[in-house]
């Protein structure tokens, strides 16, 4: 084998490559987790959205209901 000099500056080199390495992987298992956390969040919140659509059209029907029972109790009163 030959001797280059400056031996332990590429030791030190490969060190730094795979200290950026593990970090890099940790960052992209963090971002990947954060992806799916957005993701069922947009899904959550969309779930509620309709629900609350729903939920909007439930009362306007009963708003409704209560207008005519209150029209004919009022007329039945009379």
């Amino acid at each position: 084998m030959v001797a280059l000099p400056g031996g332990d500056h590429m030791a030190t080199k490969n060190k730094l490559r795979d200290a950026a390495v593990t970090i890099g992987s940790a960052v992209g298992k963090a971002d990947g987790t954060a992806h799916k956390a957005v993701h069922k969040a947009a899904k959550a919140a969309d779930v509620a959205r309709r629900e609350l659509i729903a939920l909007s059209k439930q009362v306007d029907a009963l708003k409704k209901r209560l207008t005519k029972s209150t029209k004919r109790l009022k007329s039945a009163l009379k």
